[in-house]
């Protein structure tokens, strides 16, 4: 058996420490503190992100039992709910936000030249928003609704990986399509969004940086075709045109020229019409493009099962936001270690293992070595059959 370091300990070697203590530095995260450090919060923030803690008062629990190996863990002072919970409402949420950028920016390397499907040496983005439902009675600083409060998270994800590469976090009144004035576009990148994000001035800004984007039509959108290429409509192709606009604001904002591609499912009959300034790649490759979206669905999906965002642990906006930003890095921390460590388990099997095994000291590789999920039948088991 290995002797030195805990599993959860191994996790955290993999944290840039000197980024995190200069991010630290630049917020005055620990002006004043004497003993629970923002290191501290964060390592029990992981803890109960890494173990599904519900609550603060759980989190208290499972570590006072083991408070001979906090130190080992790297958690130099106990752990008190009340501690806990202040430094969730009073020390920057953007320390975390900080961090998780340098994780994220430490995994993109490692995934870059994963497939997702497509061969494509253009690196592709999805972007899409999720809402996370509050209660609007605990969470009043969020409201959304007359009747509930939320928070909307902004995602664009690189889909080499499903890394996301940018992500913010607003209010759930601020419409998506606005995310897009303060999104850095990369030239010669793919943008793949959903009719959400359909604002012709806003999209003329991919364009002009030399970008691509892909996005579903809207039913109201007025066009006038001007030329129509062959398609090959045995792929579901039934329409590939170029196309400009004909509203005269709608024209204003994008005078270029457009192209419409009709495109029927063929597993479920659904037409659906897309549109892109993108005139080289085949209609089906833009088809196929569209439907990789749907990793950025899965990517929300995943995080809301297998991470604690929906339960908060804190009720004001500051807690809110540390706890999520802290549950992404976490995210970025296992995939980071997914590839160091050339784990071939899946995201979801490495969190569910880690849950069970944080005060086990197995090295890291050892415990997803696939013999460990097979269990030995030995040959001399005197054992009848039940059914012989």
């Amino acid at each position: 058996m290995h002797i030195g370091r805990f599993v959860f300990s191994q996790i955290m070697l993999h944290l840039p420490l000197e980024r995190f203590h200069s991010i630290v530095a630049r917020y005055n995260g620990d002006k004043k503190v004497h003993k629970f450090t923002c290191l501290d919060q964060f390592y029990c923030m992981a803890f109960a992100q890494l173990t599904y803690r519900e609550s603060l008062r759980d989190i208290e629990a499972c570590l006072g039992s083991q408070a001979k190996k906090l130190w080992h863990l790297g958690i130099r002072s106990p752990v008190a709910r009340n501690t806990l919970a202040n430094a969730n409402q009073v020390r920057n949420w953007r320390i975390y936000e900080d961090l998780a950028m340098e994780l994220i920016a430490i995994a993109r390397p490692l995934y870059a030249d994963d497939s997702f499907g497509i061969e494509l040496q253009n690196t592709v983005y999805a972007l899409d928003a999720s809402t996370i439902d509050l209660c609007l009675s605990v969470f009043p600083w969020a409201k959304f609704r007359s009747t509930k409060s939320a928070v909307k998270l902004h995602t664009l994800l690189d889909l080499r990986g499903n890394i996301p590469s940018i992500i913010t976090i607003s209010d759930g009144k601020w419409h998506e399509v606005n995310w897009l004035d303060n999104l850095p576009i990369e030239a010669g990148a793919i943008y793949i969004m959903d009719r959400g994000y359909l604002d012709f001035a806003r999209l003329r800004r991919f364009t002009l940086s030399g970008a691509f984007f892909v996005t579903r039509s809207k039913t109201n959108t007025k066009i006038n075709r001007i030329l129509s290429n062959t398609c090959d409509k045995q792929a579901g192709i039934l329409c590939d045109q170029e196309v400009i606009l004909t509203r005269e604001a709608a024209r204003k904002d994008y005078p270029e020229r457009l192209r419409r591609i009709k495109y029927r499912d063929q597993k479920t009959g659904k037409v659906l019409i897309f549109i892109t300034n993108n005139f080289e790649f085949p209609a089906q490759s833009i088809a196929q493009l569209y439907k990789a979206r749907w990793q950025v669905e899965l990517f929300f999906k995943w995080i809301k099962q297998h991470l604690r965002i929906k339960a908060f642990y804190g009720t004001s906006e500051n807690a809110v936001k540390t706890q999520i930003w802290i549950a992404i890095c976490v995210y970025c921390l296992v995939a980071i270690i997914k590839k160091r460590l050339d784990i071939p388990q899946s995201l979801y099997k490495m969190l569910q293992v880690i849950s069970v095994n944080c005060f086990e000291k197995t090295e890291l590789a050892c415990l997803f070595d696939n013999k460990n999920y097979n269990l030995e039948q030995n040959e001399s088991n005197n054992q009848l059959d039940l059914f012989n």
